[in-house]
């Protein structure tokens, strides 16, 4: 465990055994201004997090139903089962209850979460500064189109100590960041020039400058061009924040120029979440963020249906959509298979008690039997995305969600002749999760083989390594906005691997047995089953070559992971220890 984690954890039992701090910081974030207290008769909406009966047994046994070789191996939990570990406790539940009501406050039973472990209060300011021991102020930013109301420090009621973990917004700050022009038009220099003579002949025909399409990633990962039986039980969801939606038409006239075998009026189910005002023509970066996504999954993972969840909010608080988006997913007695984001934020803005509360919730869709993946961002080694002021600090920056142990972390490669990884690809360790078991021999690898011994890089040794897995995230096709452009990033990755394991997940469903669910136990057991990819930095895109970054070795690397997927291998894998013994 790290120092800086020991001594956060320390501090807020220490703190909290007190009945006071709960969370705290000494300022806001670079770039934010202070504009003065937040008026007192505001409103402000606060979440509380409530202590659940055995979140860390759920862990256990996520870990347990995982690993290949256990007894109950993919012997998913049902929504009850889940709801055993993570809902509160009646003491719980009624010292919350009774904090409210002597205060005027009155929880409804929407503003629960489906097992009752978040409750929404809204309040006055000067109540919640009263209450909690808080200085709530006004915070502008100038990538920020509205100004924040955040405090720098709260307090817990003695009542509520051991029943309360979190509260938020409180102390989060989130800072939206521009994606670099580099990353929205990847046909310049930072190119990889591939090797044409392994090139697949799908894309030498399709697109001899070397564009990536389905085509060429059918040819380069093995995947099959039709579906088994488009199983009812096997969906992909795509979550997109800030009430994105695909441009009108895109799909139509991608899977008219890439998959003609596919009928051209196949679509998406579209589901509103938290009152999404749509729009199509707006910011490029956003909307094509929703295009590459359908466009990706329903052009690789043939027949097997998508849905596009457009979560409504604004850009001052992406926390509040990642909540609601677990909440959501819960709450389905029949769940999605595969949950595939792009979205990701520098780890320490999340701040440590967040962060736990919302990869707990991955680790309870896991137990589902849903896998979960997430970009591991452009940034390199420093973040989601590239910030030119950030080249020259060796501290590296960890993503989240990325970073959570219970999500499947996608990283990104490029060329073909062979893949390298590509310098925007996110990877590291995080400062907030410890390794776990499933990968502690391949991250102690490449830190002995991969490291060199004066290496001036900072980071987390003992941390959660990211990413797990890669596919190709440069130059890829796509259409947005009625014209057909080539893109790059992560958030082509995820959406890639999604579509590879939904079609295995309808091989299995057909063979009548589990779907994948939670991944990585099983990944990290069946590395043969992946390409590996042996070169390649990741200084991100706008930082010099010469700046400190990660390098791709043989084996697990922070670049890449165990590598790139062979379709036909992973199969295999998937029926390896099923009483179905005829892989399809």
């Amino acid at each position: 465990m790290s120092a800086w984690k020991l001594a956060h954890i320390l501090t807020f039992i220490l703190s909290v055994s007190a009945g006071s701090l709960l969370h705290s910081r000494s300022a806001a974030p670079e770039g934010f201004i202070d504009e003065g207290v937040a008026p007192s008769n505001d409103n402000i909406t606060l979440r509380f997090a409530l202590a659940g009966r055995n979140a860390s047994g759920l862990r256990d046994t996520l870990i347990t139903i995982s690993t290949p070789g256990s007894p109950s191996f993919r012997k998913w939990l049902s929504k009850d089962e889940v709801k055993s570990f993570v809902e509160p406790s009646s003491q719980t539940l009624a010292a919350f209850d009774t904090f409210a009501a002597a205060h005027g406050l009155a929880a409804t039973p929407e503003s629960r979460s489906v097992h009752g472990d978040w409750v929404s209060l809204s309040m006055p300011v000067s109540q919640a500064n009263a209450l909690f021991a808080a200085q709530f102020k006004r915070f502008s930013h100038r990538d920020l189109t509205q100004p924040i109301t955040r405090t720098l420090s709260m307090s817990l009621p003695a009542q509520l100590v051991g029943h309360v973990e979190a509260i938020h917004p409180s102390t989060f700050f989130y800072t939206p960041r521009s994606v670099p022009a580099e990353q929205k038009n990847a046909g310049g220099a930072q190119f990889y020039k591939r090797n044409t003579t392994s090139t697949p002949q799908s894309c030498n025909t399709i697109d001899p400058a070397g564009a990536m399409n389905p085509a060429c990633l059918q040819a380069l990962y093995g995947i099959p061009l039709t579906p088994i039986v488009s199983h009812h039980h096997n969906r992909i969801l795509l979550p997109a924040l800030q009430g994105r939606v695909p441009s009108p038409g895109s799909l139509e006239s991608f899977l008219t120029q890439f998959r003609p075998d596919i009928a051209p009026n196949t679509t998406f189910n579209l589901i509103k979440l938290d009152n999404p005002s749509f729009n199509a023509t707006g910011q490029d970066g956003i909307v094509a963020e929703a295009d590459l996504d359908v466009e990706y999954t329903i052009g690789l993972a043939t027949g097997v249906p998508v849905d596009l969840l457009s979560i409504g909010g604004n850009d001052t608080d992406i926390a509040d959509p990642f909540l609601d988006m677990i909440s959501f997913i819960e709450g389905l007695d029949d769940p999605p298979s595969v949950v595939s984001m792009s979205s990701g934020l520098d780890e320490a803005d999340v701040g440590f008690i967040l962060a736990q509360k919302i990869c707990d919730g991955y680790a309870r869709l896991g137990a589902r039997g849903i896998s979960v993946l997430f970009a591991a961002g452009d940034g390199g080694v420093r973040g989601p995305h590239d910030n030119i002021t950030q080249c020259g600090d060796n501290t590296f920056i960890p993503v989240f969600p990325a970073s959570c142990p219970w999500v499947t972390s996608v990283g990104g490669t490029q060329g073909v002749g062979p893949e390298i990884a590509a310098n925007l690809t996110g990877g590291g360790f995080s400062n907030f999760f410890l390794q776990p078991k499933y990968q502690q021999s391949a991250v102690k690898h490449f830190l002995s083989t991969g490291i060199p011994k004066d290496f001036p890089g900072r980071f987390n040794v003992s941390g959660r390594g990211y990413p797990d897995v890669a596919t190709q995230a440069w130059n890829l096709q796509i259409f947005s906005q009625g014209h057909a452009v080539r893109d790059a990033g992560t958030s082509f990755a995820a959406p890639i691997f999604a579509a590879i394991i939904a079609l295995i997940n309808d091989r299995l469903l057909y063979a009548g047995e589990p779907r994948l669910g939670f991944l990585n136990p099983w990944l990290y057991e069946h590395r043969n089953a992946f390409t590996d990819i042996k070169a390649g930095r990741n200084t991100g895109l706008v930082c010099p070559a010469t700046s400190i970054a990660f390098e791709a070795i043989q084996g697990w690397d922070a670049l890449t992971g165990m590598g790139t997927p062979k379709f036909s291998k992973l199969l295999h894998a998937a029926f390896a220890q099923s009483s179905f013994v005829r892989v399809c």
